[in-house]
């Protein structure tokens, strides 16, 4: 089992997002906690480097996270618009 940090300012802006995208959210974050930060059965999942993910959430959404090797620490750090992440 794994434990799940989102910052401060993702919940707020979750607020902003489709109820649909947020429903995907919290499907993931529950996957984050169950399973780790590997998620291949996500849309368009990916491993961006030795510490970092991201998936889809929706056609125009992804969601971001980090993961320190040999650690149960999942700290998502963007979610929010394709055309913005930070990647």
């Amino acid at each position: 089992m794994y434990r799940v940090t989102v910052k401060r300012k993702i919940i707020r802006n979750l607020q902003k997002l489709p109820q649909v995208v947020r429903d995907q959210f919290n499907r993931l974050v529950n996957d984050l906690i169950k399973d780790g930060p590997v998620q291949p059965s996500w849309m368009n999942y990916s491993k961006l480097s030795d510490e970092t993910y991201h998936c889809h959430l929706g056609y125009r959404y992804v969601a971001c996270w980090r993961c320190e090797n040999g650690t149960i620490e999942i700290e998502v750090y963007y979610v929010g618009s394709r055309e913005k992440a930070p990647y």
